[in-house]
């Protein structure tokens, strides 16, 4: 049954056209990256200084 659906999604993705990004959209992707890997960092030295027998 699952099979069905599958190839039914497939085809629909097949029929649809390349949409490019807006320009607000990519900003919006380029914020969460940059808020991503800050959050990241900031929260690995956060760790580090709270708990630094946990990193080797």
């Amino acid at each position: 049954m699952s099979n069905i659906n599958d190839l039914k999604i497939s085809e629909e993705i097949k029929k649809m056209e390349y949409e490019p990004l807006d320009d607000t959209e990519k900003k919006l992707v380029a914020w969460s990256l940059g808020i991503g890997v800050t959050l990241l960092v900031v929260l690995y030295f956060v760790s580090n200084a709270f708990f630094p027998s946990a990193h080797g």
